[in-house]
């Protein structure tokens, strides 16, 4: 089995959690964080990490 399909799912549904949360989030919650929405940036890093890994998978699968 290819590791990198469960990784992938896994991130991939993380960071469209995050990244909702961090759409849809009350503005003021990120003062600490100098206005900064990290959630909705680390769930679009999330994203993109798992999309990556299930390009891997797509792509390993295709060769072989």
């Amino acid at each position: 089995m290819d590791l990198r399909l469960p990784i992938g799912l896994l991130f991939v549904l993380l960071g469209l959690l995050l990244a909702g949360y961090g759409l849809v989030s009350d503005p003021a919650i990120y003062s600490a964080s100098l206005g900064i929405n990290v959630n909705l940036r680390w769930g679009i890093v999330m994203l993109a990490f798992g999309l990556a890994m299930l390009s891997l998978v797509w792509r390993g699968r295709r060769v072989t």
